[in-house]
C-alpha cells in the first residue's frame, strides 16, 4: 500500500460560504468530487481514453462525515486513497484538512461504478487500470 496521496488543496472563500459564515455542504461535495477525478488520472487513466472507449465513472453512493467547521480563508488540503476494489466498482476514501490548523474537518467515501456510456450499464474495470488503483490503497482511518 502507497499510502494517502494529495487530491486537493484551496481556500476557503467567501462564495464558498453560507449566511452563517461557515463553508456550506455543497461546497464539500464539489472539493470531494475534484478529488476523485483527482484519485482517477492518478491511477493513470486519462480522459481522452475514456472517450474513446465510451467508459466513465459515475458515483453510486458518496457519505461525507462532517466532524469540523471551515472559514473563509483557511487552506484546505484532501488526501485520499483507494479503500476496496471490486470487479466493476471502487471505493474510494477521502479526508478533508485544515492546514492551519492541522484539523481533519470532513472523511469522505465514495463508491464508483466503471460505466459504459454507450450501453448505459456497469463494466468490468480494465486490467490495467486496476493495475493503477491497486497502487493506491490504502488502510481507511
Amino acid at each position: 500500500m502507497s499510502g494517502w496521496i494529495e487530491t486537493y488543496r484551496g481556500m476557503v472563500t467567501a462564495w464558498h460560504c453560507d449566511h452563517q459564515g461557515h463553508m456550506n455542504t455543497v461546497q464539500y461535495y464539489g472539493m470531494f468530487d475534484q478529488a476523485g477525478w483527482h484519485m482517477i488520472q492518478r491511477s493513470g487513466v486519462r480522459r481522452e481514453r475514456l472517450e474513446a472507449e465510451h467508459t466513465g465513472f459515475v458515483d453510486v453512493r458518496m457519505e461525507l462525515d462532517f466532524i469540523g467547521e471551515m472559514m473563509v480563508n483557511d487552506p484546505v488540503l484532501i488526501e485520499s486513497g483507494i479503500a476496496k476494489i471490486g470487479n466493476t466498482s471502487m471505493t474510494f476514501v477521502s479526508r478533508m484538512m485544515n492546514v492551519a490548523s492541522g484539523e481533519i474537518v470532513s472523511r469522505a467515501r465514495c463508491t464508483t461504478v466503471c460505466f459504459d456510456l454507450a450501453n448505459r450499464v456497469k463494466k468490468p474495470i480494465p486490467d490495467d487500470i486496476r493495475a493503477g488503483l491497486e497502487a493506491l490503497l490504502v488502510e481507511e482511518d
